[in-house]
């Protein structure tokens, strides 16, 4: 049995209040010492290196788990080879591509600031939600980004 859709003004406030949210908490997690080693920015591309299953991630796959642009990816990812803490090569399927990969000390980084980044985490929002409204929200949130993958 289909149900309605909610009311638009609804659908705008919850989306408003989402959004305030995660900038809300985002600036509290920003202001964590461990981001003085690595701009928050940087540290989520070494996140999202650490997720990749080969170790190695073209250019364009890692854009679409992030939120910037590619040609201001391919600045940072000049940046972060400059420190030491990513590799690049030509894609082995396409020598056109790039492809990137963390360096050692590019995953020790990421390691040391994301024990530090997970436990301000656990300080900010510990405190103000139960266990059961974390895996609500975990579970909303799942299910929000799996629906708007599959959109065309």
């Amino acid at each position: 049995m289909p149900t309605d859709p909610p009311p638009v003004r609804l659908t705008s406030e919850a989306w408003e209040s989402l959004f305030r949210a995660q900038v809300t908490v985002m600036r509290r997690l920003r202001q964590d010492p461990a981001f003085r080693q690595l701009a928050i920015g940087e540290y989520d591309v070494l996140f999202n290196l650490t997720r990749c299953s080969t170790g190695w991630t073209r250019l364009n796959e890692l854009n679409g788990h992030l939120l910037i642009s590619q040609p201001s990816l391919s600045r940072m990812i000049d940046r972060l080879e400059a420190k030491g803490l990513v590799a690049r090569r030509a894609a082995e399927t396409d020598q056109r591509g790039v492809e990137v990969a963390l360096t050692d000390e590019g995953r020790a980084l990421q390691h040391s600031i994301g024990s530090a980044h997970v436990q301000r985490i656990q300080e900010v929002l510990g405190p103000v939600l139960s266990s059961e409204e974390l895996e609500q929200l975990r579970f909303l949130t799942g299910k929000i980004t799996q629906a708007v993958e599959q959109q065309p």
